[in-house]
């Protein structure tokens, strides 16, 4: 199991070092000159070439481009995203708060959308095609079919308007944590509960159910060994379910205010501030890249013939 581990970590690097270089290529791509943007920051009011050419110099831009990128790489690994363009602050001091903002949201709407995806998944799989299977399955393609922002509009409406329950934004309480996680949970949770139905659903026509059955096993035994053998086939869905999350806090955290990177890297856009962008589009393709080598290590370790078949 280790040398799996090793294995599978190890093949990790090289795409995580692609995915770096893509986006160092894509942030230099931008028609947007970088020296522009700090020298218009700085509010200087006529841009020259002159100041530009000496902007690009200060900044190292006129330097070979793998340079450019290899000591910007080197300097990643250090956590040194270099400085804002925009404020002139270290990007770190900037992106490691609001990082600390996203992953404690997505962490719990993550484990909100897991208990309540298992939850709703083992209800309707033994119900399969009767009442409370119908209608758990039709509120919840009505609620998927919903675009976040509008789901985050109508409960900030009954929520925090016409009750006066719950706040509309920021993160101060407790109960900030309330509405956004729920509108994170109801945009997954209708998505992930359809593959435990479904993981169920195989499970319970399998022959070993009949078997346990036949030996006089007792009918929650049986629901028991169903649903963990269904969680084995389920535990690659619900680990990319972290960073796919984290990657689509962006409008909640607009909606709600959130001072995490998703409205952070919003506000870097439009300002075209790129080592800031160019760290959260890094950080949040590196977590698809280690949560699926975690992903992995699990079913190796839950299922020994993944582990044996590489």
């Amino acid at each position: 199991m280790i040398r799996y581990i090793f294995k599978r970590m190890l093949m990790a690097v090289p795409v995580l070092l692609v995915i770096s270089f893509l986006t160092f290529v894509l942030m230099s791509l931008s028609p947007m000159d970088p020296a522009e943007v700090v020298l218009k920051a700085q509010g200087v009011p006529v841009i020259t070439d002159e100041l530009k050419e000496g902007t690009r110099e200060e900044l190292g831009l006129n330097r070979p481009f793998l340079l450019q990128y290899g000591d910007w790489l080197l300097d990643c690994l250090r956590l040194d995203f270099g400085t804002s363009f925009v404020t002139g602050q270290a990007v770190w001091s900037l992106l490691g708060p609001a990082l600390i903002n996203t992953v404690k949201l997505t962490l719990i709407s993550s484990g909100a959308v897991i208990v309540l995806s298992v939850f709703l998944g083992v209800i309707c799989s033994l119900q399969q095609d009767k009442a409370a299977d119908r209608f758990i399955r039709g509120i919840s393609f009505f609620l998927t079919a919903m675009p976040s922002y509008l789901v985050a509009t109508l409960l900030i409406w009954y929520f925090s308007v016409k009750l006066d329950w719950l706040p509309t934004n920021g993160m101060d309480s407790y109960s900030g944590y309330i509405l956004p996680v729920l509108v994170i949970t109801i945009s997954y949770a209708g998505i992930y509960f359809r593959i435990i139905r479904s993981s169920m659903l195989q499970q319970l026509s399998a022959d070993y159910v009949l078997y346990a059955r036949a030996c006089g096993l007792k009918e929650w035994q049986v629901t028991g060994r169903i649903i963990r053998n269904s969680l084995q086939v389920a535990i690659s869905v619900f680990c990319m379910a972290v960073p796919i999350i984290l990657g689509s806090t962006v409008v909640v955290e607009s909606v709600f205010a959130w001072p995490g990177v998703g409205s952070l890297s919003v506000r870097s856009i439009i300002s075209r501030d790129f080592p800031v962008v160019q760290a959260y589009v890094l950080i949040v393709a590196a977590a698809f890249v280690i949560f699926n080598a975690i992903s992995d290590i699990l079913n190796a370790a839950v299922n020994p013939k993944v582990r044996n078949d590489h």
